[in-house]
């Protein structure tokens, strides 16, 4: 069997990590009911309420195209409120609700977990590279645009 190329080697081992990476989070959050998708809008939600529906989407990576069945999950949860906004009644604003809020903050929680496991490992690699590297690999892409708009 030939040896894989070694674009082709970064290709799967970004896969391979982002698989379990996200099997790892999928695992802690299910005492909670919610899925990694479902977490990474209450969380841009908490970030940045109020959205409308479109500019939730511009900021969600796990989701391309438009997310309203997700929200539609959240809001039939009890978790997300689609209201009027104030200076245009067509215009509708989605934000937590009290209980959204709290589960955001468990949903905190449960990704600073996550992510001091993951630096950890870090502190013996220099990642510099591999995230400039990432970086310009989805530039222009949509979920490196949504990246961009969540870091701005």
């Amino acid at each position: 069997m030939p040896a894989m190329r070694p674009a082709e080697e970064l290709r799967y081992l970004i896969l391979a990590a982002q698989r379990e990476g996200n099997r790892l989070l999928g695992q802690a959050l299910k005492p909670l009911g919610v899925t990694t998708s479902q977490a990474e809008v209450i969380r841009v939600l908490e970030d940045r309420r109020p959205l409308t529906l479109n500019g939730l989407g511009e900021l969600l990576v796990c989701e391309s195209g438009s997310p309203s069945r997700l929200v539609d999950r959240l809001v039939s949860a009890g978790l997300v409120s689609r209201e009027a906004a104030a200076h245009d009644r067509r215009h509708i604003e989605l934000s937590l609700t009290p209980e959204g809020a709290q589960l955001a903050r468990r949903i905190a929680e449960i990704e600073e977990d996550l992510y001091q496991s993951m630096d950890a490992l870090t502190r013996t690699h220099d990642t510099g590279q591999l995230t400039d590297f990432l970086r310009a690999f989805v530039a222009g892409l949509p979920a490196g645009r949504a990246l961009v708009r969540r870091t701005a």
